[in-house]
């Protein structure tokens, strides 16, 4: 079963539900994000894991969604706190309505994911949401420590492959996972996809950080830069300041000690200095390292060849995206 013939499952689904009732205020905007589009890649991994593990997939529609829906409230609420224009090429939920309406859309979205576990059964119902709120907890804790980060000035790699752990791979790994438990697979399976999720979602984050640099502004969907923009310490930066000489060094923290109005200067001087100290090669070191990592663990899995395949051709397509 390939990737695409999930995106287009679940995006029927998708378009099955009714989002916009009544208070239109309050839906419009969750009808609107849902409808941006994306890759839809987290829900594609709970219906992967549930056809993998029991040839099922349909039954894993809810739990999918639900992941979907977690997935772009903390989107509404991320470009809030980031005050970020465009999300996937269009106004943010925050631009196009306003802050507060982002706000309570978002917490609606909240409830809204748990309620699509009520489709299950008692046990795989209590497994599900166990799982989820351990999930959203950790979720939160990422993003407060990426706030933190932006003040703070002896953040080391590891304590940024910590933060994107929490605030990106887990909601991965909880995707697979969740598709695990609707196929009701044994608990090892279970464990080693959220594994192997938690490896994939490193290295998806660390390839979004080099896009946000070096991708191609037509084809990303986000402004090209934002990092830079907003002093964010990823990877690059980290990295850079380990490798670079004295000057270049004082360079960066220079730029990353301001926000500026004008950011054209600022995004093509660190750019450069990034390049010089060959930034992009050593952050797709890592993001072969994390692959690798995640491949690794299918090894230790009850699946068939093909199924193992599948989820291997799954971790590379996400590495050679440009999106």
């Amino acid at each position: 079963m390939n990737i695409l013939h999930y995106q287009q499952e679940f995006l029927q689904y998708l378009k099955s539900k009714n989002w916009v009732h009544e208070p239109k205020n309050l839906y419009e905007p969750i009808d609107y994000i849902l409808q941006l589009g994306g890759k839809r890649i987290r829900p594609v991994l709970t219906l992967m894991a549930a056809d993998i593990f029991s040839s099922d997939y349909k039954k894993a529609m809810p739990a999918a969604l639900a992941v979907e829906v977690f997935h772009n409230f903390t989107l509404i609420h991320d470009d809030i706190m980031d005050d970020a224009p465009i999300r996937r090429g269009k106004a943010t939920v925050h631009e196009k309505w306003n802050i507060n309406t982002g706000i309570l859309s978002g917490d609606a979205m909240l409830i809204l994911a748990y309620q699509y576990f009520e489709n299950y059964e008692p046990l795989v119902f209590q497994k599900l949401a166990k799982l989820f709120s351990k999930t959203a907890l950790e979720v939160c804790d990422g993003q407060q420590l990426d706030v933190d980060f932006e003040t703070k000035n002896d953040v080391t790699i590891d304590d940024y492959i910590n933060m994107i752990r929490l605030k990106t791979s887990v909601l991965v790994a909880a995707a697979l996972k969740m598709g695990a438990i609707v196929a009701e697979t044994n608990e090892e399976n279970a464990n080693l996809i959220y594994d192997f999720g938690l490896n994939l979602g490193l290295a998806f984050q660390l390839q979004d950080d080099y896009l946000d640099t070096f991708g191609d502004p037509e084809t990303f969907g986000k402004q090209v830069g934002g990092d830079i923009m907003e002093n964010k310490k990823t990877f690059l930066y980290l990295k850079c300041l380990e490798v670079s000489n004295e000057a270049d060094k004082k360079k960066l923290q220079h730029f990353y000690s301001r926000k500026l109005d004008d950011n054209s200067f600022k995004i093509e001087e660190v750019t450069r200095i990034f390049d010089l100290n060959d930034i992009p090669v050593l952050i797709k070191d890592q993001i072969e390292y994390y692959t690798d990592k995640a491949f690794d663990t299918l090894t230790k899995m009850d699946l068939t060849e093909t199924n193992k395949n599948s989820l291997k051709d799954f971790g590379l397509w996400l590495m050679n995206r440009t999106v």
